[in-house]
C-alpha cells in the first residue's frame, strides 16, 4: 500500500485526528481490509513455524513425557501476556479437557502474586523466576519459558539456573529467538514474526499442539502418571526472599 493509500485509510480510521467527519461506508472497508490482512498474517505465521519445526516440535513433546515417565513436574514462566500463557500450559496438564486423559502435575511461576512483589521488593524482578526455580525444580524436572523477544532477563535468568539443576528448558520465542534462542536451551521455539500479537497467537497453537502430542505420547502409561508430589517448599520462599 502506498503512503498515500496509508494516509487515507489512517484518516477514515481515525476523522477526528483530521478534523473530518467518518465516512462511514470506507471505514467499514478499512476494517475488513485489516481483518483480512491479520488473518493472512497469522496463517503466513502458523503455516512457516510448523514447516520449519515439526521435528522440534517432536522432539519437544518427547521431553516432556519423558519428564512425567520420571514423575517430574512441568513448571511454566512469562511476563505480561506471555504470563497468561503460562497459567494456560498449567492449566492444559493439570486440568485435561479431553476424557480420558490423566492430570499431569504442572505449576504456574507466575501465579503467586505475593510471592512475586516480596521477591521483586527485596532482591529485583530480574529474580522471581529464578529464585522460585532455585527452591522448588528438582532434576528431572521441565521448564517453559515464554517471552515474544527471547530477551526477557527474568526468564534468561531462571533458564540459567535450571540447567545448573538439570531441569529441562524448554523457550517458546519470537523474531529471532533474541537471548534464548543463543544461549543453547534443550529446545526452542520461536515464532517467525515481529509482531507480538502474531507471535502471541504462534504460541498459544504451540502447546496446544505440544499437550495433544504429549498425552499421545504417554498413552501407554497412563495407570503410572498423575502421581507426582506437589512442588511443596512454599514454606521455603518466604526465607529465600530474604536474601540475595
Amino acid at each position: 500500500m502506498t503512503t498515500t493509500k496509508n494516509r487515507e485509510a489512517l484518516q477514515s480510521l481515525y476523522p477526528f485526528l483530521h478534523n473530518k467527519k467518518s465516512d462511514i461506508g470506507r471505514m467499514k472497508t478499512a476494517l475488513l481490509d485489516s481483518i483480512n490482512r491479520k488473518v493472512d498474517q497469522h496463517r503466513i505465521v502458523i503455516d512457516t513455524f510448523y514447516t520449519q519445526n515439526g521435528e522440534a516440535m517432536v522432539g519437544c513433546a518427547q521431553a516432556i513425557a519423558a519428564t512425567y515417565r520420571a514423575d517430574g513436574r512441568l513448571f511454566a514462566m512469562g511476563n505480561g501476556g506471555s504470563s497468561s500463557d503460562a497459567s494456560h500450559i498449567a492449566v492444559e496438564f493439570l486440568h485435561p479437557v479431553t476424557t480420558g486423559r490423566p492430570a499431569l502435575a504442572a505449576y504456574d511461576l507466575t501465579a503467586d502474586k505475593t510471592l512475586i512483589t516480596a521477591l521483586s521488593n527485596d532482591v529485583g524482578f530480574d529474580h522471581v523466576f529464578a529464585r522460585q526455580v532455585a527452591n522448588l525444580a528438582r532434576p528431572g524436572d521441565c521448564l517453559i519459558g515464554i517471552s515474544t523477544s527471547g530477551n526477557s532477563t527474568n526468564i534468561v535468568s531462571a533458564f540459567e539456573v535450571a540447567r545448573k539443576q538439570n531441569v529441562t528448558t524448554i523457550g517458546l520465542a519470537g523474531g529471532d529467538g533474541g537471548t534464548m534462542a543463543a544461549m543453547g536451551l534443550d529446545h526452542c521455539l520461536v515464532a517467525p514474526s515481529d509482531s507480538i500479537h502474531r507471535i502471541q497467537e504462534c504460541h498459544v497453537t504451540i502447546y496446544h499442539v505440544l499437550w495433544d502430542l504429549v498425552h499421545t505420547l504417554l498413552a501407554d502409561d497412563r495407570g503410572n502418571l498423575g502421581k507426582a508430589s506437589s512442588p511443596g517448599a512454599n514454606t521455603h520462599l518466604g526465607k529465600a526472599s530474604k536474601k540475595e
